[in-house]
């Protein structure tokens, strides 16, 4: 069966279409596929975070015909604590220009 495994950060993006057994694990597809090294991703697989079209599943989660494996990257600040961060900062820009 046909699958895709993404990763992407800020600049670059990739993707790689492999062919998989029936009751492969996301963990299999991902070593079969090689992101890990095409990708320069620097996290042991043991500490990915991962999903199926947008759905974070585990790494023994067993894979179906056309998923779309995404592997994640860690989060470095809350996003409800990023958006504060840029409010205050429109904010004061904005109110400088008054």
């Amino acid at each position: 069966m046909e699958i895709e495994i993404a990763y992407a950060t800020p600049t670059k993006q990739t993707i790689v279409k492999i062919a998989v057994a029936a009751g492969t694990t996301i963990q299999e597809a991902i070593l079969q596929s090689d992101i890990l090294n095409l990708a320069a991703i620097p996290e042991p697989i043991q500490n990915l975070a991962v999903g199926i079209f947008g759905k974070q599943r585990s790494l023994s989660w067993e894979l179906q015909e056309g998923d779309r494996v995404e592997i994640y990257r860690p989060l470095y600040v809350d996003p409800k604590t990023a958006r504060k961060i840029r409010a205050k900062k429109y904010a004061k820009n904005n109110k400088d220009r008054k």
